[in-house]
């Protein structure tokens, strides 16, 4: 290690037979080490390879949600779009586009305005997704597991109660957000001492404790919402939506636990993109999880989607 940084000093000088100089730290000398150049500047470009997979990924399935939107406004009154709160399901919809477009506040050089807006806007609009979810498990567990007529917990499956849940849980994210960029906003950052040649274009997130802790309350968020959901997943019912929930929370569980130290342990440009794949994986992950079995049923099993069907079910 000693040497390394011995050779990576050697490097900064310029030299010929009469004197030596050193380059400033943004600057980097020329093959002929005659005169200092600027180094390469390094941030994840819109127009590299991996930045346009990501850009055509977001667009394709913000897309396909705006699409299923459209299919649950057409049949808002059938019972696989009624059963467990449709509002929620459109507040899903809504985010999960929000929170794949949150990538294109990662992609590009890194500003102040960037770099103050995307860590926030992320968790916000993805908590709210989740705080959706939950208030989707929770409505499930309370009509199957309270069976007493006159229970308290049977006032809650009115409409009221899951947006009050979500306004509750989605509130408490931003007021740490707000926190966040009042006391020790993010910044924009140049590092220049890990590579001899380019300087790192990078934000600097400011408090790393206010990081983990929107992190940690979105986790904190989908292991509630998991639990609940696990716990009804097998209640004998067509429109059951728990086993897809603590499928889906499954899935975005994998996809952060996995890079998580992905993450800590790059730099640069490739810090950023396992932040964007995360965003994109569990979004998708929701999306397809949550609405495409829906959306099965509605379009290639329309005999299951009638009230008819549901009555007679549930007369046998």
């Amino acid at each position: 290690m000693a040497g390394g940084a011995h050779l990576d000093d050697q490097h900064r000088y310029l030299h010929d037979s009469e004197n030596c100089q050193t380059c400033p730290d943004n600057e980097w000398p020329n093959e002929a080490k005659d005169k200092c150049v600027p180094k390469l500047q390094e941030f994840l470009s819109f127009q590299d390879n991996v930045a346009l997979l990501f850009i055509v990924s977001s667009l394709v399935f913000s897309v396909v949600s705006v699409v299923i939107t459209g299919l649950f406004v057409i049949f808002r009154d059938t019972p696989i779009v009624t059963a467990n709160n449709r509002n929620l399901s459109f507040v899903i919809l809504l985010c999960l586009v929000l929170s794949m477009s949150s990538i294109f506040l990662f992609l590009g050089r890194p500003v102040d305005t960037t770099c103050f807006l995307r860590q926030v806007f992320f968790g916000i609009s993805f908590t709210i997704v989740l705080s959706s979810l939950l208030a989707k498990s929770t409505m499930v567990y309370i009509a199957f597991k309270v069976t007493k007529p006159c229970s308290v917990w049977r006032k809650c499956l009115g409409v009221k109660f899951p947006i009050i849940m979500v306004l509750v849980c989605s509130f408490v994210q931003v007021v740490t957000g707000i926190t966040w960029l009042s006391v020790s906003p993010p910044f924009v950052e140049y590092e220049m001492h890990s590579f001899f040649s380019r300087t790192i274009v990078q934000c600097n997130e400011g408090s790393v404790l206010a990081f983990y802790i929107m992190l940690g309350y979105i986790g904190l968020l989908a292991t509630v919402s998991f639990l609940l959901a696990f716990m009804v997943r097998t209640l004998p019912d067509i429109f059951n939506e728990a086993k897809y929930i603590t499928f889906s929370m499954l899935v975005f569980c994998s996809v952060w636990i996995g890079t998580i130290p992905a993450y800590l342990s790059s730099k640069g440009k490739q810090m950023v993109i396992v932040e964007i794949f995360a965003i994109l994986a569990s979004s998708i992950g929701v999306l397809g999880c949550i609405f495409f079995p829906k959306c099965y049923n509605i379009l290639l099993r329309p005999e299951i989607n009638d009230k008819r069907h549901l009555l007679h079910k549930h007369s046998l």
